[in-house]
């Protein structure tokens, strides 16, 4: 059996924001390696994670965010279930990374399904034109273009954006984790990005 130290667990802890005996138990299965206890404690974390999606979240914050040079400004809706979370320094970190988030990448949606589906075939419409330019096959070309509209999701909808400060991780990754670190729902409530002249 691995023989697990206090200063393995701290740094875990440290790491990942787990309690005590998750860290230290993720430790062991993952016979003291660090990266993949942190894997096991993100992989428990999301299925906490899904259990609480289901939970009103009637708190939280609006978060505002001035870009450096105040052309460019956000103000965002954060929502969790309870005051006591929406005043902790996690909750606040997490609605100013978005916010910011929010000012470099101008995403136009929160998800997929607020596009209207105007928008979506036009933007498929598009897509397959490209694609039969090329003289790929209907099948083929429809493949393709449902890839390019998944892309186009990625793009202009936040939660599935890639986070500025972490590429590795989406916007619903960061949330995801920030729910499995905090015990409660969180969602995104609104959002609107303000650009001096636009």
């Amino acid at each position: 059996m691995t023989t697990i130290n206090a200063q393995q667990v701290k740094e875990l802890r440290e790491l990942t924001g787990a309690g005590m005996m998750d860290a230290k138990k993720a430790l062991v299965d993952a016979k003291g390696d660090p990266k993949q206890a942190a894997e096991i404690l993100r992989k428990q974390g999301l299925a906490k994670a899904d259990k609480k999606s289901g939970r009103a979240a009637s708190e939280g914050l609006i978060e505002s965010y001035i870009h450096a040079g105040a052309r460019v400004g956000v103000l965002l809706e954060i929502n969790c279930e309870t005051d006591f979370v929406a005043r902790t320094d996690e909750f606040k970190q997490l609605a100013h990374d978005i916010a910011m988030h929010i000012a470099a990448t101008n995403p136009l949606y929160l998800k997929p399904s607020d596009i209207d589906e105007e928008t979506v075939n036009k933007e498929k419409e598009i897509y397959l034109a490209q694609i039969q330019q090329e003289g790929k096959p209907t099948e083929i070309a429809e493949k393709i273009a449902e890839g390019k509209l998944s892309k186009y999701y990625d793009e202009v909808c936040l939660l599935r954006q890639a986070f500025i400060k972490d590429p590795e991780k989406k916007i619903i990754d960061l949330i995801q984790e920030a729910i499995a670190k905090m015990g409660e729902n969180i969602l995104i409530g609104r959002f609107v990005r303000f650009q001096l002249g636009a």
